[in-house]
């Protein structure tokens, strides 16, 4: 069993404990050890692989905050197939925002043998966690071209900003629009909170949607962050949206996108 993080606030001061790397000392260390810019690398591999192909199949997981156990029983089951292209983890990689939570979390997703990517989720905000996120991982706001399916992955957790940044960040959006690619045909939108979520911006909800059904060949939308599995056309306009649960529940949700707007959803156990 892993050790867990167990932090003790006093009034003005910090307890520091020595011989035990597994304390996490401060909120806001920035100390950062291992592998930086995860994203960018694997989404190299992610389009050289998928390059040319009409079908790709992806799992989308998220929440594994303090479930280091349950994650590593995700790579292990993940691990054990051969006909997935790469993952997506739909954020809350860490629960406070520590720096040893990104790394823990990091090295325990790396032993994936399919590239992954993993977006930023509310929990990643607190303390000093974008920070540690973007050292990690990188950029809140990226995409992808897999195939001819373009993934556009945005930071939706408006709440942790307090509304004093543009989040979701359009310019991004109206840019991913408006970029043109080379045999990009679909589009799958991806983020932690879903619109209508506490952490979301209610008041652009609407604003959003119709914003993002301009994306060529809009498949559908992933979130993570309600800890279950949630399947809703929420905007009543065909857009379905796709929650996966937490990774303790042991579930992850897997897709395959076929050539004609075809797709295939299944929720899988481990």
């Amino acid at each position: 069993m892993r050790k867990r993080i167990t932090l003790f606030f006093v009034t003005c001061s910090t307890i520091f404990l020595s011989g035990c790397d597994a304390f996490e000392y401060h909120p806001y260390d920035g100390k950062i050890s291992g592998e930086r810019n995860v994203n960018a690398k694997n989404i190299a591999r992610i389009e050289e692989a998928c390059k040319g192909k009409e079908t790709i199949r992806f799992a989308f997981f998220g929440d594994t905050q303090r479930w280091y156990d349950e994650t590593e029983d995700f790579v292990k089951a993940l691990n054990k197939r051969d006909d997935i292209d790469f993952a997506i983890h739909g954020g809350d990689i860490s629960d406070f925002g520590l720096t040893n939570e990104f790394i823990w979390m990091r090295d325990i997703m790396n032993k994936l043998k399919v590239p992954y990517v993993a977006l930023l989720g509310n929990h990643d905000c607190l303390a000093n966690g974008e920070t540690i996120y973007r050292k990690i991982f990188g950029a809140e706001n990226f995409s992808f071209l897999a195939g001819n399916v373009k993934f556009v992955c945005l930071n939706t957790n408006a709440l942790e900003y307090d509304y004093s940044r543009p989040v979701p960040d359009f310019k991004f959006i109206e840019e991913q629009i408006n970029e043109e690619l080379e045999g990009h045909e679909k589009t799958v939108v991806a983020m932690h909170v879903r619109p209508y979520s506490m952490e979301f911006n209610d008041n652009v909800a609407r604003v959003f949607q119709h914003y993002i059904n301009f994306f060529k060949g809009l498949q559908f939308c992933l979130n993570a962050h309600d800890h279950h599995i949630k399947i809703d056309d929420l905007f009543g306009d065909g857009i379905i949206y796709y929650g996966t649960a937490n990774i303790a529940k042991r579930k992850y949700l897997l897709f395959t996108i076929k050539p004609n707007d075809e797709y295939e959803y299944e929720v899988v156990e481990f």
